[in-house]
């Protein structure tokens, strides 16, 4: 991909949103896989590096939290664009509701 390609796709704001999203979900990966290594719980960074690849095992654990956690901060991203409050009276709902605000007017 060109430079300038890169520029244009980075000025589409739904890209821009996925891209920082999936940025903060394998910067949340890393700081799960630092701290289950930190922290050892139930030996596990003893059993990572007693193996004689431990590489293979990190990369593992890193690439499915990456995952795991990169798709979740995305799909909250997407889910999250139609929640703002400016868009009240564009909400569905009964015709009760309707009446009600009919009433107020």
């Amino acid at each position: 991909m060109q430079p300038n390609q890169q520029r244009r796709l980075l000025q589409v704001p739904l890209f821009r949103l996925l891209a920082i999203n999936l940025a903060l979900g394998l910067g949340m990966a890393v700081v799960l896989v630092g701290g289950l290594l930190v922290l050892d719980p139930w030996g596990l960074r003893h059993l990572i590096f007693s193996d004689h690849s431990p590489g293979v095992a990190i990369g593992l654990l890193l690439g499915s939290f990456f995952v795991t956690f990169g798709s979740t901060a995305m799909g909250t991203a997407i889910m999250a664009l139609g929640s703002g409050d400016d868009d009240d009276d564009h909400r569905g709902g009964t015709r009760a509701h309707a009446r009600v605000k009919a009433r107020r007017r």
